[in-house]
């Protein structure tokens, strides 16, 4: 007896799911850090683009080493995430350009205000801004003036998800301060906040936790000091393998401290160290003495380094394959 062929078309499309579904489970993760110098981890290097095995791509904090919304780097950009307000990380001012040489040559030319570095790459990419807190306002309003959609700013608080393409952010708590400088307001009133030597509040930062399609959890730290929620929430509930954490010091966990929440609370499978502020790396190896130096030895878990422009994979254990 002949099968029907409304069956065999539907074996043939059950199949071609199960095949994708397969496939993206065992795909990789990429991330791509965007530094100011080719090959370095520079003093104010914090952007990276994470992509997702089905394609989605995040910018994760472009700060001031993204040359705008025409960075060559960039490429599709699907959302944009913003741990807080601080320049460093928002953008207040940029690089002309993808630079190469010692990172103690990297300057900000181009200003940003009172747009951000965020909302101009959002607005140019058509891409949504995905933060915690009452920061979506503030970028709602940017992406208006822009001519953007300002439902393109979304909200994802604490406790709650949200997913973009494959992968599902949700946003956990971190330590620090988030106060919106007067220039990113302009006007009048970031005139009178200049002048009072205040900044307006956008609600407390936040860390990430991103679930992506092969079911690796990542752990973005944002500038933090050191929470119960590391262990709680991040090890234990979303049961994070990789963590991108900040050892800067005076402004964030230093090396001692981040290494200790590594090494007690979290306890992932692979590490990408962030925020150091000081020029960390010459020739593409980690300078000694350096906090990132420090970091590295005192850490249990593999060290990866987030030299620019290099691409790192990770499977679903949260493991390097490539380019670590």
């Amino acid at each position: 007896m002949k099968p029907d062929i409304r069956t065999i078309y539907f074996a043939a499309a059950l199949a071609a799911v199960t095949l994708s579904a397969q496939s993206a489970a065992t795909a990789d993760v990429k991330i791509t850090p965007l530094g100011s110098m080719e090959g370095e981890f520079c003093q104010l290097d914090r952007a990276m683009i994470l992509e997702d095995p089905d394609g989605t791509r995040l910018l994760y904090d472009p700060g001031r080493t993204v040359a705008g919304p025409d960075d060559p780097r960039l490429g599709k950009i699907d959302a944009v995430l913003i741990s807080h307000m601080h320049g460093d990380h928002v953008g207040d001012k940029h690089i002309a350009a993808p630079g190469n040489g010692d990172c103690k040559s990297t300057k900000f030319p181009v200003s940003a205000l009172p747009n951000t570095n965020a909302a101009n790459i959002a607005h140019v990419k058509s891409a949504k801004i995905v933060t915690g807190s009452e920061m979506p306002k503030f970028f709602a309003a940017k992406l208006k003036s822009l001519g953007s959609d300002p439902k393109n700013s979304q909200l994802v608080r604490f406790g709650a998800s949200r997913k973009v393409g494959g992968v599902t952010i949700t946003t956990v708590p971190a330590v620090h301060s988030n106060g919106i400088a007067g220039g990113m307001i302009g006007g009048e009133l970031g005139e009178m906040l200049n002048a009072a030597g205040l900044t307006a509040y956008a609600g407390p930062p936040t860390g990430y936790v991103l679930t992506f399609s092969n079911g690796l959890a990542a752990y973005l730290s944002g500038d933090t000091g050191i929470t119960a929620e590391q262990e709680t929430v991040v090890r234990d509930h979303y049961k994070a393998k990789l963590v991108v954490i900040n050892i800067g010091d005076t402004f964030t966990t230093g090396p001692k401290e981040a290494a200790w929440v590594l090494n007690n609370l979290v306890k992932p499978e692979s590490i990408i160290a962030s925020h150091a502020n000081q020029p960390s790396t010459s020739g593409g190896k980690i300078i000694e003495g350096t906090r990132l130096a420090l970091f590295k030895k005192l850490t249990k878990a593999k060290v990866h380094v987030p030299l620019s422009g290099r691409t790192m994979s990770f499977n679903d254990k949260g493991n390097c394959t490539g380019g670590c």
